[in-house]
């Protein structure tokens, strides 16, 4: 996660949610899906199964250096 940054916001949620660290790396790395929402904002989903098979997922700004993941969670909203 060298080349990835937390918001003080994603630090907290990773905590208060009990985000484990690997879940993070699983879904950057091999996500289900990836959503362009805009210039500044990609979300990076993944479905995990330790989680009771919800979506997890992570919003990124790929074009800060390093990118910066600005918040993260169990996305409800979402369906496969």
């Amino acid at each position: 996660m060298e080349q990835y940054e937390f918001t003080k916001h994603a630090k907290d949620m990773i905590l208060e949610r009990e985000i484990q660290e690997h879940w993070i790396i699983d879904t950057i790395n091999y996500p289900n899906r990836i959503e362009m929402i805009n210039n500044e904002e990609i979300h990076y989903i993944k479905q995990i199964k330790e989680f009771g098979n919800r979506f997890f997922r992570i919003v990124v700004n790929p074009y800060t250096n390093p990118k910066r993941i600005i918040t993260l969670f169990f996305d409800r909203r979402v369906t496969e």
